[in-house]
């Protein structure tokens, strides 16, 4: 592990150690297993960035529970993608069960809000969201999160599935950009 990394034209600092963040991970699963308990939850990931969360979340979860994978396609401007215009890959019927959104990251709570109003359409029991990320400083919406592994600030972070123009999601360790 490098204390700094240099990604296309970014340098980047190491914030985050990989143990850290599975620490932050095992005890949200935690905390699933006994909330979801006999609830059948489907865990439904947003890629890309979940990717890797999802994968040790899901190593972690001991209750009887399905995965899927969904994509958001957002309008894309100058400023970051805040409008999702549909979830791309939802293909399970989720009508009257538990579904566990599992994000990467919630900082202006935008596209968290807009995929909570597009699940309503498919009528699920419940919803909770699980995030890997938090930036309290950022958020712009009201939203509860149900399990978060780790707050952080307001900074622009890359690895463990986080991107910097689509490099950097391998990295087993969240760096900070310098």
């Amino acid at each position: 592990m490098k204390d700094v990394i240099t990604i296309k034209d970014r340098e980047f600092e190491l914030f985050i150690e990989q143990e850290v963040i599975e620490q932050g991970i095992r005890r949200i699963a935690s905390q699933i297993n006994a909330d979801l308990e006999g609830k059948n939850p489907l865990f439904l990931a947003v890629l890309n960035g979940a990717f890797m969360f999802a994968g040790e979340l899901m190593k972690e979860v001991t209750i009887p529970s399905e995965i899927t994978f969904v994509r958001l396609a957002s309008y894309h401007g100058t400023t970051a993608a805040d409008d999702v215009k549909e979830v791309l890959g939802l293909n399970e019927g989720i009508e009257g069960r538990c579904v566990v959104i599992v994000e990467d990251i919630v900082d202006s709570g935008n596209t968290m809000v807009s995929l909570l109003e597009q699940m309503k359409v498919h009528r699920p029991k419940e919803v909770k969201i699980a995030t890997l990320l938090f930036k309290p400083a950022a958020l712009r919406q009201k939203l509860h999160l149900d399990y978060v592994a780790l707050e952080i600030p307001n900074d622009f972070i890359v690895g463990y599935g986080l991107d910097y123009d689509g490099y950097g999601r391998n990295l087993k360790d969240i760096y900070k950009v310098k």
